[in-house]
């Protein structure tokens, strides 16, 4: 099986470590998996289908700020006090995905320094990637026109 996405980042070795911590879950479309504001405890890989990220908006529908799929990881505030989401997502097809409880990871990651190096480093461009996609999309919405996406 060829692997992209977070299980790309990580080491053969430690990556298999890392999915011994998982069970296979499923979210029918439409499925909200969490909401901003939330207690964040655990983390999802997607192994198929999609799932949008929105933000909250005052007064308006939530904006949906990136939409991930089949190798992405859903959720990273699990990894950072306050362990509260930062955005809320939502199936948009049908999913099925290995979540991991952020305890248990936590746990192996310190044993297993490899492992929490790889996922630290590619959990800091998740949060870079999506700081940039949320900027973006709130720019587009409330910015001068032509501030947002740049082409």
């Amino acid at each position: 099986m060829k692997r992209s996405g977070v299980l790309a980042a990580i080491p053969e070795e430690p990556r298999e470590r890392l999915l011994a911590l998982s069970s296979e879950v499923t979210f029918e479309a439409g499925t909200r998996v969490f909401e901003e504001g939330g207690k964040a405890d655990r983390f999802w890989i997607i192994r198929t289908g999609n799932v949008a990220l929105d933000i909250h908006v005052p007064g308006r529908r939530a904006a949906v700020v990136e939409t991930l799929g089949p190798g992405r990881m859903l959720g990273w505030s699990w990894l950072c006090p306050p362990h509260q989401w930062h955005l809320g997502a939502e199936a948009t097809s049908p999913v099925r995905a290995w979540e991991f409880h952020a305890a248990e990871v936590l746990e192996l990651c310190d044993r297993d320094h490899e492992l929490d190096h790889a996922l630290l480093m590619y959990v800091v461009e998740v949060i870079g990637r999506r700081l940039r996609a949320a900027r973006t999309r709130l720019l587009d919405l409330y910015g001068p026109a032509g501030s947002g996406a740049q082409g």
